[in-house]
């Protein structure tokens, strides 16, 4: 696993798992702790994540809140935005972009924009 970026946006790379996940907490929570608004976290080069790997995004998620920030996953691997929407994590994270719904349908990810409506026709 390899973490770039700063405490306004991180880019983690490989795999997020047991064996990786006391280095990635470290450095996530570093950076929450060094920066104001928010924390993007670039996931489009992420092979991989366990359930502590989760967790350790859960818990940066819930040490931005309390610091008065947000964190924001992006680019988050099409195999991977199945295990945010099973729990229904999509719903408490801000992911930008789509996510498959249960039936297979993309729904807008929590924190994405919604499209705008049409104007009335006159």
């Amino acid at each position: 696993m390899r973490i770039t970026g700063d405490h306004r946006g991180l880019a983690i790379e490989g795999r997020l798992d047991v064996r990786s996940a006391a280095d990635a907490r470290a450095h996530l929570h570093s950076a929450v702790d060094g920066g104001q608004g928010d924390l993007v976290l670039d996931l489009g080069r992420l092979e991989f994540w366990d359930a502590t790997g989760l967790g350790v995004i859960m818990g940066t998620h819930r040490r931005a809140g309390r610091l008065g920030r947000r964190l924001v996953l992006r680019d988050v691997p099409a195999q991977l935005q199945r295990l945010l929407v099973a729990p229904r994590l999509h719903r408490i994270l801000a992911v930008e972009g789509t996510l498959p719904d249960a039936y297979g349908a993309t729904v807008p990810a929590l924190g994405a924009a919604a499209p705008p409506l049409a104007a009335p026709a006159g």
